[in-house]
């Protein structure tokens, strides 16, 4: 049976601030916790005002406290961004506080634009091969410290972590497929190359301490409220963030609006066809049916569901409704399945 977690952008919404954006993600882990969700991770992103996470460590951590059960992670740390020590040791810190519950999904994009990198100092010379290269200097930080090494991770040598990679593209999931790892891959803003990434990670796969057998998590946006036209209203926030991220004006997340006529869909395009194809939005029995055909075309392991959604509480009752629906297709499937 497939199963479903969280991700959250931690967004700052029109008039709101990232305090009250930290309370909310609190809150809401609390509650994905209860409904029975695998896993809350949380994204780093830089220099963009409607995000909040991006001390994304300090943020699990917020979470973790909060939360007794639930796996907590990150999806991802942008590793480009940062020395693997450094990243050793915040996650060593959070595996030695939270033991057996952290996961640490790597990615390779900066998330952020070539300045905000400079200002991160980050290296900019592009060279492709330095990714794989510091995903293992930082799972080596891990395994049991050996005599006469000369930098351990320390708290980090000998802990337990949850190591994924994520991706977009093929390049993410040739890799996790090399290493042995899980691959959660970004359908939920970047869908182009989903099937060819499956594709290549299930052929590919070599297993490892880590790993038997291939496991895929995939991103999905899901709105859901009591009716169709009301998911498809609180559903027009994200459409108009995708929009403004578009034209270059990317901010908080801003308020639903009023569409019948579908004119947001008319402005944004092909980019809002492309970005949004793998989203859910409506009732629980169209989230329902949306869910499972999805689960039934990629075969996925794991669901990442993630809801943009201005109100707090009509986000809250979105990932109650998304949870309701999964237990429904849970009940329809065969025994076995």
């Amino acid at each position: 049976m497939t199963t479903l977690s969280v991700l959250d952008l931690s967004p700052i919404v029109e008039g709101g601030d990232a305090a009250q954006s930290f309370r909310n993600t609190r809150d809401l882990a609390q509650h994905a916790e209860r409904w029975g969700y695998r896993r809350y991770w949380l994204a780093e992103h830089h220099n963009m005002t409607g995000v909040a996470s991006a001390a994304t460590a300090v943020i699990i951590g917020h979470v973790a406290e909060a939360t007794s059960t639930i796996r907590v992670g990150a999806g991802g740390i942008m590793l480009p961004n940062h020395a693997p020590l450094v990243i050793a040791e915040q996650f060593g810190t959070l595996a030695s506080l939270y033991p057996g519950r952290i996961d640490l999904g790597l990615g390779r994009a900066p998330g952020s634009d070539q300045a905000t990198a400079r200002a991160l100092r980050r290296n900019l010379m592009g060279d492709v091969d330095q990714f794989p290269r510091d995903v293992i200097e930082l799972m080596d930080y891990f395994r049991p410290a050996q005599p006469g090494q000369l930098i351990r991770a320390g708290p980090g040598a000998g802990l337990e972590m949850g190591f994924w990679i994520l991706g977009s593209s093929t390049y993410g999931a040739q890799l996790a497929a090399a290493l042995g790892l899980p691959f959660a891959f970004a359908s939920h803003f970047a869908p182009a190359y989903l099937d060819q990434a499956l594709a290549l990670y299930r052929s590919r796969f070599k297993p490892s301490e880590h790993l038997d057998r291939p496991h895929v998590m995939l991103g999905v946006n899901v709105v859901a409220a009591e009716t169709d036209a009301e998911a498809q209203r609180l559903f027009t926030s994200v459409k108009q963030a995708f929009i403004n991220l578009g034209q270059g004006r990317p901010g908080p997340l801003p308020q639903p609006v009023d569409d019948p006529a579908g004119r947001l869909d008319m402005l944004g395009g092909s980019m809002l066809g492309q970005a949004l194809s793998c989203a859910v939005v409506g009732s629980r029995e169209t989230v329902a049916r949306g869910l499972a055909a999805f689960i039934e075309r990629t075969g996925a392991d794991e669901l990442m569901v993630t809801a943009q959604v201005f109100d707090h509480v009509a986000r809250l009752k979105s990932f109650e409704i998304a949870a309701q629906a999964h237990d429904d297709i849970a009940r329809l499937e065969p025994a076995g399945a």
